[in-house]
């Protein structure tokens, strides 16, 4: 992947647009009858977005991405648009260089109040729930079980998103609650097909998707997959050759980040510390590893 150009894209500013928001990752454009989303450089971990980023990152993102959006479009359409750059509004043709494969022209959807959350093995905060109560999300799981166990099928475990912090688990019920049951059980059904879809298509990749986090919104009242899909960000991938259960996997995603942070005398609040070259380039391989092993 040495194509992906060294310089670090941390921030931008796009001309033209009605409005601009920021995320952790993501600066998104208003342009009217289009949205422009922006994958920057930019990390995060313990919810705190470090000063320097992970080079090319966000062209992963975006390349992940848009190999999931294209192979997952029989199960549920989604928000794209295009991803040439050509086809995006004049006022940022100037910039094609900075936006060249890490951009996605979007159409606007009424963006649903619940984060679709699917989960095939017992890992990181299902795990915690389940050593504690035997159950994970609602979900009675059998006992006996261990860190990062296969479940007996993969459970559909929705969270309410939060503006700053941690997203929060809910119930199934809770989702029907705030969606209305139909489209709770449309956002089960959908997220679940997409899980399946995904784990069977990367066992042959010698890959273990354990969760996954799916965002929906609406288009003409139709359901279709927004934001990200499948990506170290939103998703634990594992190597299938080094599965073990019983203790944690190590995930292609950001690990060594967080495995440095966790060496530091830092208090998990902004501001986050700076980040050595060697950290920054452990992680940027982990990163290009995980498109490598997706995409051949």
């Amino acid at each position: 992947m040495s194509h992906l150009p060294e310089k670090t894209i941390l921030a931008t500013d796009l001309p033209g647009a009605i409005s601009r928001r920021s995320g952790k990752v993501r600066d998104i454009y208003d342009y009217g009858d289009c949205l422009l989303i922006v994958a920057t450089d930019r990390i995060s971990a313990f919810d705190v977005v470090m000063p320097n980023g992970i080079p090319g990152k966000g062209k992963i993102l975006t390349a992940l991405s848009k190999f999931w959006f294209e192979k997952t479009a029989h199960i549920v359409p989604n928000h794209v648009l295009s991803m040439e750059v050509s086809d995006f509004p004049a006022a940022v043709q100037p910039y094609a260089n900075l936006l060249e494969g890490r951009t996605m022209m979007v159409v606007k959807a009424q963006v649903l109040p619940v984060e679709c959350v699917v989960r095939g093995y017992l890992a990181g905060s299902a795990w915690k729930a389940y050593r504690d109560s035997g159950e994970v999300c609602g979900y009675r799981l059998p006992p006996g079980l261990v860190e990062s166990d296969r479940l007996p099928e993969p459970i559909f475990t929705p969270a309410t998103k939060a503006e700053t912090g941690h997203d929060e688990n809910i119930s199934v019920e809770r989702a029907a609650e705030i969606v209305g049951p139909h489209l709770a059980d449309l956002l089960r059904e959908k997220s679940l097909a997409l899980y399946n879809f995904a784990a069977d298509y990367l066992a042959s990749r010698r890959l273990i998707i354990a969760d996954t986090k799916f965002e929906f919104g609406l288009k003409d009242g139709e359901l279709i997959v927004i934001d990200e899909m499948m990506t170290p960000d939103s998703s634990r991938y594992w190597d299938a050759d080094k599965y073990q259960p019983g203790r944690g996997q190590e995930s292609l995603d950001k690990q060594p980040l967080r495995d440095w942070l966790e060496t530091l005398a830092w208090n998990k609040e902004p501001p986050g510390p700076e980040l050595p070259a060697e950290v920054v380039a452990k992680t940027r391989k982990i990163y290009e590893e995980a498109l490598r092993r997706v995409t051949g």
